[in-house]
């Protein structure tokens, strides 16, 4: 295999060591990088300020140094160029080429960097593989609805910091108040304790609450089903290929197609 292949291979691969390492250190540092800006809107010393800016400059250049081996590792760089994946990682690594401080609204571009864990909401990761092959899928489905949510609520609740901070810091102090105001708005409780006033925010908060009509409530559907779904299956363990997990009025397995034990003791 050529090197630029092998390269290729091991930006995506969750099999080999070195496939696990890359991309779970690639994951760790979207959450460390994110968890940096929630960190800034708290009132931090100038020292601790300064390290955390250093530390996520630093995380934002291997982004885009990954970016680059990415592009340059393509077999095809212009569909590569236009692939969602790939325009999702640009979108992050804007502030590293126009310059971090340069203009205000760069910074809002820093909160969608949590947009990049979607490249692994589809992958199953090697930590979600232990156990049987139908309890590890019922978990990754779970694990990746519950992801979907967090990105979307986490987003919001940036932007609307961002937005809202500068002109109304009284009520979006930190990120926390952030946070509670995208939850009570994209739930559509609306408790009407925390208000936005400039118009960016409004805007931005109608289009909180259309978001959390249309897909909050699809989410949470899905996630009821495949509890549902995983209730209605036991732990019955069939005499021939020992495949353990049976929907409950089973009698044969679903593997194999043997008769499954009459004794439902384990149901």
């Amino acid at each position: 295999m050529a090197v630029r292949d092998k390269i290729a291979f091991y930006l995506d691969d969750l099999e080999t060591p070195l496939g696990q390492a890359i991309n779970l250190t690639i994951a760790i540092l979207i959450f460390v990088s994110s968890g940096i800006f929630v960190a800034e809107t708290y009132p931090l010393s100038t020292t601790v300020l300064r390290e955390l800016e250093i530390l996520d400059t630093s995380i934002l250049i291997i982004f885009a140094i990954e970016y680059l081996v990415r592009l340059g590792v393509a077999r095809d760089r212009l569909q590569f160029l236009f692939s969602p994946l790939s325009l999702i990682d640009l979108f992050v690594i804007l502030p590293f080429f126009f310059g971090i401080n340069s203009h205000s609204f760069i910074l809002t571009f820093r909160w969608f960097r949590m947009l990049r864990i979607v490249r692994f909401l589809n992958i199953n990761f090697f930590i979600f593989r232990l156990g049987n092959e139908e309890r590890i899928e019922e978990r990754f489905i779970l694990v990746r609805i519950l992801m979907t949510l967090f990105i979307i609520i986490f987003i919001f609740s940036g932007l609307i910091y961002q937005v809202e901070h500068p002109s109304n810091p009284e009520i979006f102090d930190t990120f926390l108040d952030a946070l509670y105001f995208a939850i009570v708005t994209m739930t559509t409780v609306g408790f009407g304790d925390v208000i936005p006033f400039s118009e960016t925010g409004r805007l931005l908060t109608i289009l909180m609450i259309l978001t959390g009509v249309a897909l909050i409530p699809w989410q949470l559907s899905e996630l009821v089903e495949q509890l549902v779904k995983s209730a209605k299956r036991i732990e019955l363990e069939c005499s021939v290929c020992q495949w353990s997990v049976h929907d409950v009025d089973a009698k044969f397995c679903k593997r194999c197609g043997a008769k499954l034990p009459k004794d439902t003791a384990t149901r």
